[in-house]
């Protein structure tokens, strides 16, 4: 059984957000059913992940960063989404932080890298604006002789902030 988790960008456009689905379903067919996928199941990438590995007969295992993530952070557009990942979920593991802040986005991010085999980053290349990003959690990755594949196909674009 190949355990696999993700990292990656919260903020993609609605056109990416079909073509990473796509990408991820293609990256990971090959793994399916013997899959085991690790996500924080945050909006974006890891809620998109998270569905492709229960779409291919896999095995989802949830990481929350803190006890209070679920009311503080889950905006209302991603709720139903959240929750029924999380209903779908083999185990779900929220960390034993009170607040969702960067310590707790961190000890996620290392808990997952630490209990994967290979790491699928949905990112875009760009250094890290602040700790604890996709960046940041690839490099973890890596300097930690973990497996990292990117997925970025290609017009994919994140939204612009505002």
């Amino acid at each position: 059984m190949t355990r696999i988790g993700v990292t990656g960008h919260m903020d993609l456009t609605p056109a990416t957000v079909v073509l990473v689905r796509t990408a991820l379903m293609e990256a990971l067919t090959p793994y399916a059913p013997d899959l085991t996928g690790v996500s924080c199941i945050a909006a974006g990438s890891d809620s998109i992940f998270a569905d492709v590995v229960l779409d291919l007969g896999g095995t989802l295992e949830v990481i929350i960063p803190a006890a209070d993530y679920r009311a503080r952070k889950v905006k209302p557009e991603h709720a139903d989404l959240f929750d029924d990942l999380v209903r779908r979920a083999a185990t779900v593991r929220v960390l034993p932080h009170e607040v969702s802040d960067r310590a707790a986005y961190e000890a996620a991010n290392d808990a997952l890298v630490d209990g994967v085999d290979l790491l699928m980053a949905v990112w875009d290349g760009q250094a890290p604006v602040d700790r604890g990003g996709t960046a940041t959690t690839v490099a973890h990755a890596r300097a930690n002789h973990r497996s990292v594949q990117i997925i970025w196909p290609t017009g994919a674009a994140r939204q612009r902030r505002r």
